[in-house]
């Protein structure tokens, strides 16, 4: 099968999306299909300009240079070449193959969802409103689609504007190799980089300051945890640098000593800090997927996540749950007592539940492997070039 895999720019300098795409292009070259990338060149966005001008200079290499180039390239295409478009994200470019054989895989709708006003925590500019109007509306002249998980597809049906004709669910795989290490050589490894006392174990949060991720959720429920326990644990805040409302709210915590917040943690370390974490403390408001979910269940870490789908999908069986954070301050003490309950029943589990509950997270790990991904995703191309 000739596979034409459709990519974000390199010079964007995004990180899941080139991996994502690097793991389409590996799997499906090593199952024997003849793949390529098609990606905007940095022609214009490499002139010197001010950073404000550069994004605007990117526009034009991606949606007036790269369309000229793909029309010509179309032109020696066979007719039995599968386009793939890598994000939905690059929406604007579906309509170049829309009466060819392709598939568009959808990740998460959090952007399109805020412009269009479902996302009140996340207020979108107008410029803002008018591009990803942009990128509907060239998603939806797409036909075929895959989504990572059923949340995503069920936001795909909902904001789609044309007609589906296939649409499938296939879950991610993890793209980087997580196990369970060693706890006690994990926590000295982390104490030695990062001058902090771990030896009995931390609380874990991995993200960015995006909205949903609600880091200002983990130091609520941190805060009321600590106020309940007779555990003294530490917090750590693995990401970017805390965003001045967090900042304020660090600081603003009688436990401030205990919370840290860790950035520029290279990857090499990561599966270091799942296995050496007493927990994952989770508590995102909306993910397209939730890569840290199963990334901490393969490496032998516990996990309290929100019961909302796509978390409770990827979750399944083997994690905690508690409810979504509320907006309103007559819910929201309610909701970090219950919160800090969940995290306490966790803590406190004795050996033998703890190793249960590790056991039941590695099976949940091995439904989320690349090769299962891929596997899946193989099936559906293989369905679609089929079709006349």
């Amino acid at each position: 099968m000739k596979i034409v895999l459709f990519a974000h720019p390199s010079f964007l300098d995004h990180q899941s999306m080139p991996r994502y795409a690097n793991m389409l292009f590996n799997g499906m070259t090593e199952r024997d299909h003849e793949v390529e990338i098609w990606s905007p060149k940095a022609r214009f966005y490499k002139l010197p300009s001010s950073k404000s001008l550069k994004k605007w200079l990117g526009y034009v290499d991606q949606y007036i240079i790269f369309p000229l180039e793909v029309r010509f390239k179309l032109l020696g295409a066979s007719k039995d070449t599968l386009f793939v478009f890598t994000d939905q994200a690059l929406g604007p470019w579906v309509p170049l193959v829309k009466n060819k054989k392709h598939v568009v895989h959808c990740h998460d709708f959090l952007a399109l969802k805020s412009a269009l006003g479902n996302i009140p925590e996340n207020p979108t500019s107008f410029s803002g409103k008018k591009y990803q109007n942009y990128i509907r509306n060239g998603f939806s002249k797409g036909k075929n689609f895959i989504s990572i998980s059923k949340k995503t597809q069920e936001d795909l049906h909902e904001l789609h504007q044309g007609k589906i004709v296939n649409s499938a669910v296939c879950y991610n795989g993890l793209n980087r190799a997580f196990h369970p290490l060693s706890p006690i050589e994990s926590r000295n490894l982390l104490k030695a980089k990062l001058n902090i006392e771990l030896t009995n174990g931390y609380i874990m949060h991995i993200g960015g300051n995006q909205y949903y991720k609600n880091r200002k959720g983990v130091i609520e429920i941190y805060d009321f945890w600590r106020g309940i326990s007779k555990k003294k644990i530490p917090l750590l805040l693995i990401g970017s640098e805390p965003s001045e409302e967090l900042s304020d709210l660090h600081q603003k915590s009688p436990y401030k000593e205990d919370i840290h917040f860790v950035s520029n943690l290279s990857d090499e370390y990561i599966n270091n800090a799942y296995s050496g974490a007493v927990c994952l403390l989770f508590p995102s408001l909306d993910e397209g997927f939730g890569w840290p979910i199963i990334e901490a269940m393969a490496s032998g870490c516990p996990v309290i996540t929100t019961n909302r789908s796509p978390m409770n999908e990827v979750g399944g069986p083997a994690a905690f749950y508690i409810d979504k954070r509320p907006n309103d301050e007559l819910h929201l003490k309610k909701w970090k007592e219950d919160s800090a309950k969940i995290l306490e029943r966790l803590i406190t589990l004795d050996t033998l539940q703890m190793k249960e509950l590790m056991e039941k997270s590695l099976k949940q790990s091995q439904k989320f492997t690349t090769e299962h991904s891929l596997n899946a995703i193989e099936v559906v191309y293989k369905e679609i070039n089929q079709i006349v």
